[in-house]
C-alpha cells in the first residue's frame, strides 16, 4: 500500500472483532454460523469470490460453519448448471460446506405460511394497482407516499386473495403483496414494500409447483433464521 498506509492484521478487521466478542461474550452459545447465498442465474465472479473468502473464513477461524445456501426465489434465469458451478468454484478456492448445502426454494412453504400469518396481523396486504400507480404511490425522497385504494382491505379478503394467487387463478401482474409498514417513512424502502409477486414461470428444481414467488429483502432474513444463522455478514 502507499502513501502509508498500514493495512489491518490478518484476523483484527472490524467483522472479525465483532465476531470475537459475540464468541467470547458467549453470545449465540458461542457459535458461529455464517452463510454464503448465491443466486444460481450464473457463474461466480470476483464479488461472489469475495464474499466466499470471508464468509466461509470467518467461520473456519472462529470454529464455526459457513451454510452454503442457494438464493433460488426467481424462477426466470436459474439452473442446475450454475449450481454446480458454484459449488466447483467455492472448492477451487479451497472452501467445503460438508454437510450444510440449502436452498432457499426448500423454504417456499415456510416462507408462505409466515406472509399469512402476517396478513392475520394486520401487517401486509394484497394490492392490486399496476407497478407504476405503486411507485408513484411511494412518492419521493421529499415527499410522502400516499395510501392506495387497496391497503385498507379486509384481513379475510387479503387471506383469499393471497390463497388464490398461490392457487395461479391470475395472470401476472395482477396482484403483489406487500408489507403494511408507514408510507410516510424517510426509508422509501420502508414504505410498504412488496413481499410477493405472481410469475408463471417454471422453477428448475420444483416445476410448476409454486406461481408466486418472494422477494429477496422478504425472503433472505428468513433464510437467515430457519436456519440459525449468526453473523449475517453482506458484502
Amino acid at each position: 500500500m502507499s502513501g502509508g498506509e498500514v493495512s489491518p492484521k490478518p484476523g483484527t478487521d472490524f467483522i472479525r472483532q465483532i465476531v470475537a466478542e459475540d464468541t467470547e461474550s458467549g453470545r449465540y452459545g458461542g457459535r458461529v454460523v455464517t452463510r454464503f447465498p448465491p443466486e444460481p442465474n450464473g457463474y461466480m465472479h470476483i464479488g461472489h469470490a469475495k464474499s466466499v473468502c470471508l464468509n466461509f473464513g470467518v467461520a473456519r477461524e472462529f470454529g464455526g460453519v459457513c451454510h452454503l445456501r442457494y438464493d433460488d426465489t426467481n424462477p426466470e434465469g436459474e439452473s442446475e448448471a450454475f449450481v454446480l458451478g458454484f459449488q466447483e468454484d467455492i472448492r477451487w478456492l479451497g472452501f467445503d460446506w460438508g454437510e450444510h448445502l440449502y436452498f432457499a426454494s426448500d423454504y417456499f412453504e415456510r416462507m408462505y405460511d409466515c406472509a399469512v400469518i402476517l396478513i392475520e396481523k394486520g401487517l401486509a396486504y394484497v394490492d392490486s394497482e399496476s407497478e407504476q400507480q405503486i411507485r408513484e404511490g411511494r412518492g419521493t425522497v421529499t415527499e410522502a407516499g400516499t395510501p392506495g385504494r387497496y391497503r385498507e382491505r379486509s384481513v379475510d379478503e387479503n387471506v383469499d386473495l393471497f390463497r388464490r394467487m398461490r392457487d395461479g387463478e391470475f395472470e401476472g401482474g395482477a396482484h403483489v403483496l406487500r408489507a403494511k409498514i408507514d408510507l410516510e417513512s424517510s426509508n422509501m424502502l420502508m414504505r410498504d414494500p412488496v413481499l410477493y409477486r405472481i410469475r408463471h414461470a417454471s422453477h428448475y428444481r420444483h416445476g410448476d409447483d409454486w406461481c408466486i414467488y418472494p422477494m429477496y429483502d422478504y425472503a433472505h432474513c428468513l433464510e437467515d433464521a430457519f436456519e440459525d444463522v449468526t453473523h449475517s455478514i453482506c458484502t
